[in-house]
Protein backbone atom coordinates (compact mmCIF):
# COMPACT_ATOMS: atom_id res chain seq x y z
CA UNK A 1 0.00 0.00 0.00
CA UNK A 2 2.79 2.34 0.64
CA UNK A 3 4.44 2.37 -2.28
CA UNK A 4 1.08 2.25 -4.13
CA UNK A 5 0.80 6.07 -2.20
CA UNK A 6 4.07 6.47 -3.02
CA UNK A 7 3.95 5.95 -6.89
CA UNK A 8 0.69 8.62 -6.83
CA UNK A 9 2.04 10.87 -5.10
CA UNK A 10 5.13 11.22 -7.22
CA UNK A 11 2.77 10.92 -10.50
CA UNK A 12 0.86 14.32 -8.49
CA UNK A 13 3.97 16.10 -8.41
CA UNK A 14 4.94 15.39 -12.13
CA UNK A 15 1.30 16.42 -13.23
CA UNK A 16 1.78 19.54 -11.32
CA UNK A 17 4.94 20.01 -12.79
CA UNK A 18 3.61 19.80 -16.46
CA UNK A 19 0.74 22.07 -15.83
CA UNK A 20 3.28 24.71 -14.08
CA UNK A 21 5.14 24.25 -17.32
CA UNK A 22 2.21 25.21 -19.15
CA UNK A 23 1.64 27.67 -17.01
CA UNK A 24 4.81 29.97 -18.00
CA UNK A 25 6.07 31.58 -21.07
CA UNK A 26 9.22 31.40 -21.45
CA UNK A 27 10.49 34.86 -22.62
CA UNK A 28 13.97 35.32 -25.24
CA UNK A 29 15.12 38.72 -25.03
CA UNK A 30 18.12 41.06 -25.46
CA UNK A 31 18.14 43.26 -22.60
CA UNK A 32 20.32 45.83 -23.87
CA UNK A 33 18.11 47.69 -26.43
CA UNK A 34 16.79 50.97 -24.11
CA UNK A 35 13.89 51.66 -24.55
CA UNK A 36 12.61 48.67 -25.48
CA UNK A 37 14.42 46.04 -23.06
CA UNK A 38 17.08 46.85 -20.54
CA UNK A 39 17.37 46.34 -16.73
CA UNK A 40 17.20 49.33 -14.17
CA UNK A 41 19.25 48.95 -11.11
CA UNK A 42 17.94 46.45 -9.59
CA UNK A 43 18.51 43.98 -12.34
CA UNK A 44 14.95 43.98 -12.91
CA UNK A 45 14.04 43.71 -17.03
CA UNK A 46 12.23 46.70 -17.88
CA UNK A 47 11.09 48.64 -21.15
CA UNK A 48 8.41 49.32 -23.83
CA UNK A 49 8.83 45.30 -24.96
CA UNK A 50 9.14 43.70 -21.00
CA UNK A 51 5.83 45.94 -20.11
CA UNK A 52 4.49 44.58 -23.25
CA UNK A 53 4.79 40.97 -23.04
CA UNK A 54 3.68 40.81 -19.49
CA UNK A 55 0.25 43.19 -20.48
CA UNK A 56 -0.01 40.23 -23.18
CA UNK A 57 0.89 37.47 -20.52
CA UNK A 58 -2.02 39.12 -18.26
CA UNK A 59 -4.30 38.97 -21.21
CA UNK A 60 -3.64 35.37 -22.16
CA UNK A 61 -3.84 34.06 -18.56
CA UNK A 62 0.24 32.63 -18.38
CA UNK A 63 3.03 33.85 -16.42
CA UNK A 64 6.21 35.43 -18.35
CA UNK A 65 9.68 34.19 -17.35
CA UNK A 66 12.15 36.41 -19.35
CA UNK A 67 15.44 35.18 -20.12
CA UNK A 68 18.48 37.42 -21.28
CA UNK A 69 20.34 36.21 -24.90
CA UNK A 70 22.73 37.45 -27.62
CA UNK A 71 20.55 39.17 -30.22
CA UNK A 72 21.97 36.61 -32.73
CA UNK A 73 20.56 33.02 -30.54
CA UNK A 74 16.81 34.35 -30.36
CA UNK A 75 15.86 32.41 -33.29
CA UNK A 76 17.82 29.42 -32.89
CA UNK A 77 16.47 29.70 -29.06
CA UNK A 78 13.25 29.44 -30.54
CA UNK A 79 14.23 26.45 -32.88
CA UNK A 80 15.53 24.86 -30.15
CA UNK A 81 12.58 24.76 -27.83
CA UNK A 82 14.71 26.20 -24.94
CA UNK A 83 12.29 29.44 -25.10
CA UNK A 84 8.63 29.66 -26.40
CA UNK A 85 8.60 33.55 -27.29
CA UNK A 86 10.95 36.45 -28.69
CA UNK A 87 10.57 40.40 -27.77
CA UNK A 88 13.28 42.10 -28.74
CA UNK A 89 12.24 44.73 -31.16
CA UNK A 90 12.15 42.40 -33.85
CA UNK A 91 11.28 42.78 -37.84
CA UNK A 92 9.57 39.54 -39.26
CA UNK A 93 12.16 39.85 -42.32
CA UNK A 94 11.70 36.92 -45.17
CA UNK A 95 14.74 34.91 -43.98
CA UNK A 96 13.43 35.05 -40.43
CA UNK A 97 9.86 33.56 -41.00
CA UNK A 98 11.57 30.26 -42.86
CA UNK A 99 12.46 29.66 -39.45
CA UNK A 100 9.98 30.94 -37.12
CA UNK A 101 6.65 32.57 -36.41
CA UNK A 102 5.67 35.93 -36.29
CA UNK A 103 2.69 38.08 -34.39
CA UNK A 104 0.90 40.82 -35.89
CA UNK A 105 3.14 43.91 -35.86
CA UNK A 106 2.91 46.00 -32.46
CA UNK A 107 4.99 48.75 -33.19
CA UNK A 108 6.24 50.82 -36.61
CA UNK A 109 9.33 51.89 -36.73
CA UNK A 110 12.21 54.43 -38.57
CA UNK A 111 15.88 53.60 -38.23
CA UNK A 112 18.49 56.17 -37.06
CA UNK A 113 22.22 56.80 -38.16
CA UNK A 114 24.25 57.88 -34.43
CA UNK A 115 27.91 59.29 -34.74
CA UNK A 116 30.11 61.24 -32.45
CA UNK A 117 28.67 64.29 -31.54
CA UNK A 118 31.37 66.51 -32.27
CA UNK A 119 32.48 64.44 -35.46
CA UNK A 120 31.17 66.66 -37.93
CA UNK A 121 29.49 64.05 -40.09
CA UNK A 122 26.31 64.84 -41.92
CA UNK A 123 24.03 62.64 -43.44
CA UNK A 124 21.15 62.57 -46.15
CA UNK A 125 21.03 59.23 -47.22
CA UNK A 126 21.59 56.02 -45.02
CA UNK A 127 24.13 55.44 -48.40
CA UNK A 128 26.53 58.02 -47.16
CA UNK A 129 27.81 55.77 -43.70
CA UNK A 130 29.53 53.85 -47.16
CA UNK A 131 32.65 56.27 -46.64
CA UNK A 132 32.73 55.73 -43.06
CA UNK A 133 33.89 52.61 -40.40
CA UNK A 134 30.06 51.26 -39.64
CA UNK A 135 28.88 49.34 -36.78
CA UNK A 136 25.64 47.24 -36.08
CA UNK A 137 24.64 44.44 -33.67
CA UNK A 138 24.76 41.27 -34.36
CA UNK A 139 22.15 39.25 -36.62
CA UNK A 140 19.82 42.52 -37.29
CA UNK A 141 17.92 43.37 -39.90
CA UNK A 142 20.34 46.69 -40.15
CA UNK A 143 23.05 44.20 -39.94
CA UNK A 144 21.96 42.26 -43.28
CA UNK A 145 20.79 45.87 -44.88
CA UNK A 146 24.67 46.42 -44.50
CA UNK A 147 26.09 43.97 -45.58
CA UNK A 148 23.46 43.74 -48.94
CA UNK A 149 23.35 46.92 -49.91
CA UNK A 150 26.75 48.23 -49.17
CA UNK A 151 29.57 45.42 -48.46
CA UNK A 152 28.37 43.24 -51.30
CA UNK A 153 27.85 46.13 -53.76
CA UNK A 154 31.20 47.04 -53.23
CA UNK A 155 30.24 50.44 -51.53
CA UNK A 156 31.45 49.86 -47.80
CA UNK A 157 35.08 48.04 -47.43
CA UNK A 158 34.49 44.83 -45.76
CA UNK A 159 37.25 45.16 -42.97
CA UNK A 160 35.12 48.62 -42.64
CA UNK A 161 32.26 47.14 -40.67
CA UNK A 162 32.37 45.80 -37.44
CA UNK A 163 29.63 43.74 -35.93
CA UNK A 164 28.82 43.91 -32.00
CA UNK A 165 26.51 41.18 -29.50
CA UNK A 166 25.54 44.12 -27.95
CA UNK A 167 24.23 47.89 -29.12
CA UNK A 168 25.47 49.60 -25.97
CA UNK A 169 29.21 48.15 -26.95
CA UNK A 170 28.96 49.53 -30.25
CA UNK A 171 27.89 53.11 -29.08
CA UNK A 172 30.76 52.93 -26.18
CA UNK A 173 32.94 52.18 -29.57
CA UNK A 174 31.77 55.54 -31.16
CA UNK A 175 32.14 57.44 -28.27
CA UNK A 176 35.92 56.12 -28.01
CA UNK A 177 36.31 56.77 -31.91
CA UNK A 178 37.07 53.32 -32.72
CA UNK A 179 34.05 53.51 -35.16
CA UNK A 180 32.21 56.11 -36.73
CA UNK A 181 28.93 55.34 -37.15
CA UNK A 182 26.14 53.13 -35.92
CA UNK A 183 23.49 51.60 -37.65
CA UNK A 184 20.50 51.09 -35.26
CA UNK A 185 16.61 51.51 -34.87
CA UNK A 186 15.60 55.14 -34.07
CA UNK A 187 14.21 54.88 -30.46
CA UNK A 188 17.00 53.24 -28.55
CA UNK A 189 19.47 55.56 -30.96
CA UNK A 190 17.86 58.16 -28.65
CA UNK A 191 18.51 56.51 -25.11
CA UNK A 192 22.16 55.72 -26.66
CA UNK A 193 22.85 59.16 -27.63
CA UNK A 194 21.85 60.82 -24.58
CA UNK A 195 23.91 58.21 -22.52
CA UNK A 196 26.84 58.08 -24.46
CA UNK A 197 27.44 62.00 -26.02
CA UNK A 198 26.82 60.97 -29.61
CA UNK A 199 24.53 62.19 -32.08
CA UNK A 200 21.42 61.58 -34.03
CA UNK A 201 23.17 62.10 -37.94
CA UNK A 202 19.88 60.79 -39.43
CA UNK A 203 16.68 59.05 -39.16
CA UNK A 204 15.19 57.41 -42.02
CA UNK A 205 13.08 54.74 -43.66
CA UNK A 206 15.00 53.85 -46.27
CA UNK A 207 16.16 50.67 -44.49
CA UNK A 208 12.61 49.75 -43.05
CA UNK A 209 11.29 46.81 -44.07
CA UNK A 210 8.29 45.63 -41.50
CA UNK A 211 7.81 46.65 -38.23
CA UNK A 212 8.33 45.19 -35.02
CA UNK A 213 6.62 41.43 -33.89
CA UNK A 214 7.16 38.53 -31.15
CA UNK A 215 8.27 35.76 -32.41
CA UNK A 216 7.25 31.40 -31.31
CA UNK A 217 8.40 28.51 -32.15
CA UNK A 218 7.42 27.33 -36.01
CA UNK A 219 3.95 25.81 -35.69
CA UNK A 220 2.98 27.12 -32.41
CA UNK A 221 -0.15 28.26 -33.79
CA UNK A 222 -2.25 28.25 -30.33
CA UNK A 223 0.09 31.15 -28.87
CA UNK A 224 0.82 32.56 -31.76
CA UNK A 225 -3.01 32.63 -32.13
CA UNK A 226 -3.28 34.21 -27.88
CA UNK A 227 -0.50 36.53 -28.78
CA UNK A 228 -1.83 38.21 -31.92
CA UNK A 229 -5.76 38.21 -30.10
CA UNK A 230 -4.25 39.66 -27.17
CA UNK A 231 -2.29 42.51 -28.94
CA UNK A 232 -5.63 43.18 -30.77
CA UNK A 233 -7.07 44.18 -27.25
CA UNK A 234 -4.30 45.61 -26.13
CA UNK A 235 -4.38 48.42 -29.07
CA UNK A 236 -8.24 48.32 -28.51
CA UNK A 237 -8.33 49.58 -25.02
CA UNK A 238 -5.36 51.83 -25.22
CA UNK A 239 -2.73 50.36 -23.27
CA UNK A 240 -0.32 49.79 -26.25
CA UNK A 241 -0.87 53.69 -27.18
CA UNK A 242 -0.29 54.18 -22.90
CA UNK A 243 3.24 51.94 -23.38
CA UNK A 244 4.57 53.75 -26.28
CA UNK A 245 3.73 57.30 -25.05
CA UNK A 246 5.15 56.13 -21.19
CA UNK A 247 8.50 55.22 -23.32
CA UNK A 248 8.71 58.49 -25.79
CA UNK A 249 8.27 56.04 -28.87
CA UNK A 250 9.15 57.77 -32.18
Amino acid sequence: MKSVLSFILMLALCLTGVASAKDTIVVGTSADYPPYEYTDDKGEFVGFDMDLIRAIGEKIGKKIKIVDMGFDTLIAGLQKEKIDVVIAAMQASEERKQKVDFSITYHDIKDAILAKADSGIELSSVYDIAKYKVASQTGTVQEKWIQENLIKTGKLPAENYFSYERADNAAMDIKAGRVDVLHIIADPATSLAEKNDLKIALITTETVSAGQSLAVTKGNTELLDAINKAIEELKADGTLQKLMDKYKLL
